[in-house]
């Protein structure tokens, strides 16, 4: 993966638009951070291949970014995006990486089902 290039990423996030694709979103703080920390408090969510459509795409704010997708009555965004690919499967792999490294968000579009 590489640092966002904000112009690059927002063509690639248009290039799905307006097409049914399949989402994964998925966000953590370390699900084994309480084995540490018993007073921390774990939270994260996690969707995989939601199907959908979105109408627009936006990338904003400075590193570490928001991307958002607008759909017919809502959005879906991930907050901290810094990091993405396009996968030999042409996939849009797009992640929030913290300062050690380890996955905080995971946003990813696909036009055909991610693997369970």
């Amino acid at each position: 993966m590489e640092a966002v290039n904000q112009q690059h990423l927002q063509q690639l996030i248009d290039s799905f638009a307006n097409k049914d694709v399949f989402i994964h979103l998925e966000t953590t703080n370390g699900s084994y951070a309480t084995h540490f920390n018993e007073k921390f408090f774990n939270a994260g969510a996690f969707i995989r291949n939601v199907q959908l459509r979105y109408e627009l795409g936006k990338i904003v704010s400075d590193s570490p970014h928001r991307v958002g997708l607008k759909l017919a009555h809502g959005w879906v965004y991930a907050q901290g995006i810094t990091h993405y690919e396009v996968d030999e499967q042409g996939r849009l792999l797009m992640a929030g990486l913290d300062y050690e490294g380890k996955l905080a968000v995971a946003l990813q579009i696909s036009e055909t089902p991610f693997a369970y």
